[in-house]
């Protein structure tokens, strides 16, 4: 009850947006959403306004509901290699990629053609020449242009439609090997079903969600690449299930009855609950399964072969969740086109009213006023979209072929316009701003601070305790403290800084999650022999696996500074000391890093003095309530953040074998629970993490790519402003935003503290409205509980910052965001991205662009435009983007001065002849004026040049005046008709006033004057002369003056 009071009373609480917020009632922007519902369009004006498509999207929406009912995703068990025993039908594991079907290609092309009111339009006027009353010229006057359009655009569907159909193809086709009674049997990946065995070999792709049963690896675990899935390039790290690994043989799996028992089917990724449970042993088995023991569809495997079970296909995979369908783009300049097409039908209808109430509505008149109807209908010209597509192409082919930015391509051709129009840039921070390439810069200790020039002196600090102890004698080599001998010599100062660094590094060396990868060589010895091969395996032979890139780079330094990684598996880790001998630590315990702990840990023995240590290392914000009291660490933490490094905090706490005992029993307790199983585990983990001692603070920089800084300023002069939506986590997040100056030193940043309901989030935005001019970082799962309750509000915050960072998105929250944009401020938004979780975003975007990067070509692939590196960005948009925008809008406007000034000249030659409903230039004229004769000079405007690339380039400040859309506006159009209107009007009465005389050539006359008059006003037009331009408008005056001699008898 008490919950239900709170909001209802949250609702009646307004939401500052300003200290002066609680007097001023009247701005909407006070009252919470419910509020202003109320005062919504009612009746007939809500239907004038756009009700009536709304009513008809929801019946439309209701009518596929009920073709297409949604099952409901329940939770399953599934009978290991049984799949007749699903209760229930699952989808087919199929990946479809299409827009269409055989079926439904032809009506969806078409009704994406004619649902622009211009193509309807012609399509009208051209059946209309069937009917015999109105039939005004010859059918292919009509019939050809809107044919030429319509087969254009239906060609370049279906390549696009093949080319999908095809790729679709080879993905669904793949072989795998399942697993049968009778053996192995190859099956395709469309036909594998829920509760096969599968088996999949080493680089190989999962073909749908699994739960890993068995490996080919000893350890009983492998490595799988999940670029393609959440983006990240660094491998993770998969168990399997230790019931079936234990199995002696791959057949067994058949001869024990087990079962898994998984969640329903939704879109996190990052878990997983479930259970594995084996019946015909008594007691029967229980496994937890978690996150670790999935294979999810769309990952590789990277080491060994492994086993699954399959438990969801189809639609139901994590991969396919996560994407949304992608949707027709249709460029801003190509719907302010479409509004002013609007504006002319309305000018021609009133125009033949006109005509047929002078005429005195004297016969017929309706067929007259259809006649008039179809006699002026130049002035929405056809032309129009015939030359703005090839305009479109041109502008593509000048992309691809620009110098500076090699390896652009053009995918979506119909919105090249876009790049000159945008607000918002929506990026990803890893492989897209960064390199994902982590170099170890720095290592603190407290007292003394180690950069990338005092490297040496660790090294000198490490060898001391290993080469004065004697090699053999292992019992020394791992101890903490130098043997006596050591301990005399030196001064005392000294040797505590040296076992200082020597604790520190250690610690470094094996608080992680790397495992060692050897590539075999010809004639390498056998796995027999591995404690030996490893020692002679060369260096320049092993690279380091990891599931996060920083891990990778705190042990390549280890390994620089002298203590190498050579093996590793589930139990035990060797290290390598400088003077080359091996140390052995059994692995008890490991805790791997979460988002909500932020900090990973992990429990070793020591071998040769059987000494337990719990080492962990995190994120300062979760380690410092953990570690004794010191004064150093925050400042710090602070100052290494400033340079942009991801910082980690090392500590330890050795424990004696009676508390990892206790540990242990009550761990593995809390792990088997059902309910709270995550709540619980933690809080046993937490009783080990208490006054640890602080070993020493870590300073990793994830180095960016060319040119960001540049970019990234260059855009922000340009007025474009920049969200970076990550996955990665918050810290590393606000350090990129920090050193790529996507937020500029003397800018705030206000971190959006975690929030679960909405009370807590109501209290956040009052706090975040307080701050003006800082930049936001906000998590994924706050960003959910917010725009649950307060989406209009926290949306107008965040658009008033300088720059927004989302860290841990999805890929679906991802594209929520971008659309939340588009609806909220109506600006045009671009994603760049390069990985396959940037997909979802990238299409739903007005402008997607994608960088072919280490990730794989997934995004370029899904995106408008793919480029080669980020900094190509800048001269595509305020280049391309610009001469793009300019072209096509005084393209546009000039067809339609074409049209209108041809349609002025008709009613004032129909006015003069007593309102008759008589064309004034008969069939071959009329397409040759908009063809032969005027189309080559018009068209030559795109090449035309307003400022040089290198201007625009220097002062980006020139592209906001294209997001304001000067160039292609009301004012701008109504210009134009009042120029036609006069020049259309002085043609027809010049030409009957001055040569009365010569009566019978009035056509002949008008039409060269209007042809002249046409190159004239594109000469005019021009500001940048090209050769091209010059030779078009020279072959098009020849052209008329040769046909003058074929056409006598027009004229």
């Amino acid at each position: 009850y008490q919950l239900e009071d709170e909001s209802a009373h949250l609702d009646e609480m307004p939401l500052m947006m300003s200290e002066e917020g609680f007097e001023n009632d009247e701005s909407d922007y006070h009252t919470l959403p419910r509020a202003r519902i109320t005062r919504r369009k009612r009746g007939l004006e809500w239907f004038v306004c756009g009700g009536w498509k709304f009513l008809c999207t929801s019946c439309c929406d209701w009518l596929i509901n009920i073709c297409q009912r949604k099952r409901e995703l329940k939770a399953r068990t599934v009978w290991l290699g049984h799949p007749e025993k699903c209760e229930e039908k699952h989808p087919r594991n199929s990946i479809k990629n299409q827009k269409y079907n055989v079926f439904t290609f032809i009506p969806g092309v078409l009704y994406e053609q004619f649902k622009f009111f211009l193509n309807l339009y012609f399509l009208v006027v051209s059946c209309s020449q069937f009917v015999p009353a109105l039939k005004i010229g010859y059918l292919y006057t009509y019939w050809a242009p809107l044919g030429f359009v319509l087969a254009v655009t239906i060609m370049r569907e279906a390549i696009d439609e093949f080319r999908r159909f095809q790729r679709d193809k080879e993905v669904n086709s793949q072989l795998y090997s399942k697993l049968t009674i009778r053996g192995k049997v190859q099956v395709k990946s469309s036909d594998i079903q829920v509760g096969d065995l599968i088996i999949v070999e080493k680089n190989q792709r999962i073909p749908s969600d699994m739960v890993f049963l068995r490996t080919s690896e000893k350890a009983g675990s492998c490595f799988i690449r999940t670029d393609q899935l959440d983006g990240e390039t660094d491998w993770k790290l998969k168990v399997a299930v230790s019931c079936t690994q234990r199995l002696p043989a791959l057949g067994d799996l058949f001869s024990i009855s087990a079962y898994v028992y998984a969640q329903k089917p939704q879109l996190d990724i990052h878990s997983f609950e479930g259970t594995f449970t084996r019946e015909d042993c008594d007691p029967p088995v229980h496994e937890s399964l978690s996150i670790e023991n999935t294979l999810w569809a769309s990952t590789i495997v990277a080491s060994g072969t492994v086993i699954g079970v399959v438990i969801y296909t189809g639609k139901e995979t994590r991969s396919v969740m996560n994407t949304s369908n992608p949707k027709n783009k249709v460029g801003l300049l190509d719907l302010e086109l479409n509004q002013l097409t609007k504006a002319l039908f309305g000018a021609l209808v009133a125009l033949s009213v006109v005509m047929v109430t002078l005429q005195g509505f004297a016969g017929p008149w309706y067929r007259n006023l259809f006649r008039f109807l179809l006699l002026l209908s130049y002035i929405i010209p056809i032309s129009l979209r015939v030359n703005l597509d090839m305009g479109k192409a041109a502008y593509g082919w000048m992309i691809m072929k620009d110098e500076s930015i090699p390896g652009t391509v053009v995918r979506t051709s119909t919105i090249p316009e876009e790049l000159g129009r945008l607000v918002y840039l929506l990026t990803d921070k890893t492989g897209t701003l960064t390199q994902n390439e982590m170099v170890f810069k720095r290592l603190h200790l407290g007292t003394v601070s180690y950069g990338a020039d005092t490297m040496d002196e660790i090294q000198s600090h490490l060898r001391n305790p290993y080469t004065q102890a004697q090699p053999p004698a292992g019992g020394h080599a791992g101890s903490a403290t130098p043997p006596r001998k050591a301990q005399s010599a030196a001064p005392k100062v000294r040797r505590s800084v040296s076992s200082r660094v020597h604790e520190a590094v250690r610690a470094i060396a094996l608080c992680h999650n790397v495992t060692p990868v050897y590539e075999p060589r010809a004639g390498a010895p056998a796995e027999a022999e591995d404690a030996e091969a490893d020692q002679d395996f060369s260096d320049g032979n092993r690279t380091y696996q990891a599931a996060s890139p920083d891990e990778v780079a705190l042990v390549q330094w280890t390994e620089s500074v002298g203590l190498t990684l050579v093996s590793r598996d589930l139990a035990s880790m060797q290290l390598r000391s400088p003077s080359g001998q091996l140390l052995t630590f059994s692995v008890l315990q490991t805790f791997p890093f979460t988002s909500e702990s932020k900090r990973m840990g992990i429990i070793v023995r020591d071998e040769s003095t059987a000494e337990i240590t719990f080492y962990m290392k995190g994120a300062d914000v979760a380690m410092s309530p953990i570690v004794q009291y010191n004064d150093w660490l925050e400042e710090e933490c602070g100052n290494m953040a400033r340079e942009g490094l991801r910082t980690l905090v090392v500590a330890k706490r050795a424990l004696t074998e009676e508390q990892y005992q206790d540990f242990e029993s009550r761990y593995s307790q809390a792990k088997l629970s059902i309910h709270d199983r995550a709540l619980k585990v933690a809080a046993v983990v937490e009783s080990l993490e208490r006054e640890m001692e602080l070993l020493c603070l870590t300073g990793v920089e994830d180095q960016l790519q060319a040119d960001v800084r540049p970019t990234l300023e260059m855009l922000r002069n340009a007025g474009i402003k920049i969200w970076m939506l990550t996955g990665d986590k918050l810290e590393t997040a606000t350090c990129i935003a920090k050193s790529s100056h996507l937020v500029s030193r003397t800018q705030d940043i206000h971190i959006f503290r975690p929030v679960t309901n909405r009370g807590e989030a109501h209290l956040e935005l009052n706090a975040f409205r307080r701050k003006h001019d800082c930049a936001l970082v906000i998590s994924g799962d706050s960003l959910e509980v917010c725009l649950k309750f307060y989406e209009h509000e926290l949306v107008d915050l965040a658009c008033q910052c300088p720059a927004v960072v989302c860290c841990r998105c999805s890929p679906t929250q991802k594209a929520r965001i971008v659309k939340l944009l588009q609806q909220h401020t109506g600006r045009r938004t671009c994603a760049i991205g390069d990985g396959g979780n940037d997909v979802s975003m990238i299409q739903m975007a007005d402008c997607g662009i994608g960088i072919e990067g280490k990730e794989g070509r997934q995004a370029a692939l899904a995106a408008d435009f793919s480029i080669a590196q980020f900094r190509h960005v800048g001269r595509l948009l305020m280049v391309h983007g610009r001469s793009s925008y300019k072209r096509s809008a005084a393209l546009g406007q000039f067809v339609m001065h074409r049209g209108l000034i041809i349609s002025t000249m008709q009613a004032v030659f129909s006015s003069v002849f007593y309102f008759a409903s008589v064309p004034l230039y008969q069939g071959f004229l009329m397409v040759g004026y908009a063809t032969l004769y005027t189309m080559f000079p018009v068209f030559s405007l795109v090449l035309d040049q307003d400022v040089k690339p290198e201007m625009a380039m220097l002062y980006p400040e020139l592209y906001k005046d294209l997001t304001k859309g000067r160039s292609l506006s009301f004012k701008t159009f109504l210009v134009w008709v009042l120029v036609s209107v006069y020049q259309g009007g002085i043609l027809m009465y010049g030409a009957l006033l001055l040569f009365e005389s010569e009566f019978v050539h009035v056509v002949a006359i008008s039409f060269t004057a209007l042809i002249l008059t046409e190159l004239l006003m594109v000469a005019l037009t021009v500001r940048t002369w090209h050769w091209l331009m010059v030779v078009a408008e020279v072959l098009s005056l020849g052209c008329y003056v040769a046909s003058l001699a074929f056409l006598n008898e027009y004229f």
